[in-house]
């Protein structure tokens, strides 16, 4: 039985709770309870997590945040490097300190890998997959009823796409428009974790879309696994979608998450350009400049598609955000491969970068090639690709000095100043006033302050 088969038929059989020594008595009380939710990993969970929280009725339960006593504490996971595993791990220890006889519920990519890891963990007494996690209203509320114990046969993986979006801040929402991966990068344990790709209609999103906008929210972020990926086996596109999205919501501001750089083709970008309501603003996975690097990892491109689409936004939208995803220490970078990546994306107008020192999955082709680099090696060359983002991020503020922008102002505070962001993502701040949250003000960016951010006068 090869890995993927394994995982699918864990995921199929996942026994997500362990009754005997669940504390989930408490549930079955009519008093509110306290319950509090720690999301770890990308945009796309946190949009999973709002929809799940929404779940818990006011009347039974009450939510607090995660640094409170609460009497339920649910963690959801990412499994994209070893440090988030550490992470999730550290929140459950911190849960038990906050309150020892809570029950913790663990949810996500780490579940749906790992369950049995969990399950041993002191305090852990759900553990629900990518499909079983939607569920978790229902499994906590039945706990502790003779005549309803938990069934594990009831929760089975299936391929049914589940939208989200986050409602926390009421100025942005993370949208959830696609889910799961069909790509199986040699790096990447996502696949085996998320599912396959899938996404509802346009229809079907444009009416998630609707609920959203009635919220008062004035901006989306479109968030997935592979949002470019959207509609393909149904007939239609991401394309088709945000022409949809421009058109037929009353949402003010769409901003697109990453795309991956074969699927932003130049009639996207082109949208973009030409549409007031989609931001100046992409995230592109670059991964590495070096092609025998991309080769090794297995993915759909070579360095020349991704650096014709980023010359192709520069052309059409100067002030444009781009921001990159680069992994570096995969296994077999030589110095030589490492150089390459690193002079290719300063010869780029990159305003940004996310740099991710490559983590060893388990279960994924690369955890078993030769020649993995040293961990102090790794650091050395992540350190400087920091820098290089540093550099890029800086001389992108300055080229947007004295410019005009719209900045829709959110609920952050700090030190007395609240916050908020551009089309083309630059930071602003000015003295806070409650009244001015979610409202959009047109400034000049003149005043650049020591801690990088744009620093807006009164009027």
């Amino acid at each position: 039985m090869n890995f993927l088969d394994l995982v699918l038929k864990m995921r199929t059989s996942l026994p997500v709770l362990n009754s005997r020594k669940c504390k989930c008595s408490i549930f079955a009380t009519m008093k509110k309870r306290k319950i509090a939710f720690n999301t770890f990993g990308c945009k796309l969970n946190f949009a999973e997590t709002s929809a799940i929280a929404r779940k818990f009725q006011e009347d039974l339960f009450e939510t607090v945040e995660f640094k409170e006593t609460a009497d339920i504490y649910v963690i959801h996971t990412c499994t994209v490097t070893a440090q988030a595993e550490r992470k999730c791990k550290a929140a459950i220890r911190q849960a038990m300190k906050r309150n020892p006889d809570a029950s913790v519920a663990v949810i996500g990519c780490y579940s749906q890998l790992k369950p049995d890891e969990l399950r041993k963990i002191k305090g852990v007494d759900i553990v629900l997959g990518n499909s079983e996690k939607y569920s978790l209203y229902d499994v906590i509320t039945r706990q502790g009823q003779e005549d309803k114990e938990h069934d594990d046969s009831g929760l089975k993986t299936s391929r049914h796409f589940e939208p989200g979006y986050s409602v926390n801040d009421r100025t942005r929402s993370f949208f959830k428009v696609q889910d799961g991966c069909d790509y199986f990068c040699t790096f990447c344990a996502i696949p085996f974790a998320r599912g396959r790709s899938r996404s509802a209609s346009i229809a079907e999103t444009l009416e998630v879309a609707g609920k959203i906008s009635a919220t008062g929210i004035r901006e989306i972020v479109l968030t997935g696994v592979n949002i470019g990926d959207f509609g393909r086996h149904h007939g239609e596109s991401f394309l088709g979608l945000l022409k949809g999205l421009s058109i037929e919501t009353g949402i003010e501001r769409i901003r697109i998450s990453s795309v991956e750089p074969e699927l932003l083709n130049n009639d996207i970008i082109k949208l973009v350009a030409d549409t007031p309501k989609l931001m100046p603003h992409f995230h592109i996975p670059l991964q590495s400049g070096s092609n025998r690097i991309l080769a090794l990892m297995k993915r759909k491109y070579q360095r020349e598609v991704f650096a014709q689409r980023v010359s192709f936004i520069n052309e059409l939208i100067p002030d444009a955000f781009i921001a990159a995803d680069v992994i570096t220490g995969f296994p077999g970078e030589t110095d030589e491969d490492f150089e390459d990546t690193y002079q290719f994306i300063a010869s780029l107008p990159v305003s940004a970068l996310h740099v991710f020192t490559y983590s060893v999955r388990p279960g994924t082709k690369a955890a078993e090639m030769e020649n993995q680099l040293s961990e102090t090696e790794k650091q050395i060359r992540s350190k400087k690709l920091h820098h290089l983002s540093d550099r890029k991020k800086m001389a992108f503020y300055l080229q947007n000095a004295g410019t005009i922008h719209e900045v829709l102002w959110e609920s952050d505070i700090d030190q007395g100043y609240m916050f908020g962001f551009t089309g083309n993502y630059i930071r602003c701040k000015k003295i806070h006033d409650a009244d001015e949250v979610n409202t959009i003000e047109t400034v000049r960016l003149t005043e650049l302050d020591f801690d990088g951010v744009f620093k807006i006068s009164a009027a």
